[in-house]
């Protein structure tokens, strides 16, 4: 080969030689670029971090404003108060249930008057700031204790057409009260299972074939002439009322059946809400908020828009029995707001031992 070709290759493999190491160097000059904003902008996050806590360091520590928020002016709101679970003219006997409770009629009408007195007590004293549109009565049912187990025949205080006649006036003297208080009353009332007339329940005529709903229907003529006391009185076990925006349910809780062990009244509860939420969403009627008693105690689940009261008649000699836990006697009340519903809970507590005689 001549010396002008070998000179010619030489200068072929140089220039190989140098592009590659030139691809080299750029490659790396690239890694070492990347790696130099990476550690920049995490100097830039600890500066941010170090101003941060050197502004916490320096800061007082004080409650934030809203813990002590100024007044806005009045703040309306409507009283709902649950009667439920009265079983009126039933008596329990202290002796048969370890004197946790007792119950007659006298008992029976001291404790309602104190379940409307606390509700005027609890809205008014308990709470300030609050300008009342009005209040809504609830009857849950269960009024009477009925006739559907014969020893209720045997002890009831006197006969069921007696005990409707009797309890019109003292529920109507407590609807004058919240009246008198709050300026307008809505009252609206379902049956409960003591107060049908045949021995087991029934689909058809389950409302109007029932001794609380002669008891509502009663109380409905006593005021149709009244504009700031309404009565809604459905021939339905269940009655939907609307309180602002808030779409409440009433029902009185004996549809759904069952519960034992750790769970209780839950499982049952827990199911029938969703089924009747289904029920209500397909018919085109839902609802917020399902109320109801029954279940002689007080349980509030909130996520599936479940309240339900406690009763007024309070422990007797079938819980007893049943080794069920005891319940305080009261009755639910709450205050419902434009803005979020169901606010403020608490239950009226209704028993006071010395001034019921035992």
């Amino acid at each position: 080969m001549k010396e002008r070709d070998l000179d010619a290759a030489a200068a072929a493999v140089g220039a190989r030689a140098s592009a590659e190491e030139l691809a080299i160097l750029r490659r790396r000059n690239a890694s070492l670029t990347a790696a130099r904003d990476h550690a920049l902008a995490d100097v830039a996050e600890l500066r941010k971090a170090l101003n941060l806590i050197t502004t916490l360091d320096s800061a007082k520590t004080r409650p934030p404003r809203w813990l002590t928020p100024k007044p806005r002016g009045e703040h309306h709101a409507t009283v709902n108060l649950l009667i439920t679970d009265t079983h009126f003219d039933e008596v329990v006997r202290p002796e048969e249930v370890d004197g946790i409770n007792a119950y007659n009629r006298e008992i029976a009408e001291l404790r309602l008057r104190r379940a409307f007195e606390g509700a005027v007590k609890l809205a008014r004293h308990y709470l300030a700031g609050v300008r009342y549109d009005g209040a809504c009565l609830m009857f849950g049912g269960d009024i009477y204790s009925g006739l559907i187990h014969e020893e209720l025949r045997e002890t009831n205080e006197t006969d069921i057409m007696a005990s409707v006649v009797h309890w019109v006036e003292p529920l109507e003297a407590g609807i004058e009260l919240l009246a008198a208080e709050f300026g307008r009353v809505h009252v609206v009332g379902v049956p409960g299972n003591h107060g049908r007339r045949t021995q087991k329940p029934r689909a058809k005529g389950r409302a109007t074939d029932n001794f609380d709903w002669l008891l509502y229907k009663l109380i409905e003529r006593d005021y149709r002439k009244r504009e700031d006391v309404t009565v809604q009185i459905p021939n339905a076990a269940d009655a939907h009322v609307k309180v602002y925006d808030t779409r409440y349910l009433l029902t009185h809780g004996d549809q759904f059946r069952g519960g034992a062990g750790i769970s209780g009244a839950l499982a049952p509860l827990l199911l029938g809400a969703h089924r009747k939420t289904r029920r209500q969403s397909a018919a085109g009627s839902p609802y917020d908020v399902m109320v109801m008693g029954h279940w002689h105690q007080e349980l509030l689940l909130p996520a599936q828009g479940l309240m339900v009261g406690p009763c007024l008649k309070g422990y007797d000699e079938y819980a007893y029995v049943s080794n069920f836990p005891p319940s305080p006697p009261a009755q639910a009340l709450w205050i419902t707001t434009p803005e979020h519903g169901v606010t403020f809970k608490a239950p009226v507590y209704v028993m006071d031992r010395k001034r019921e005689g035992w």
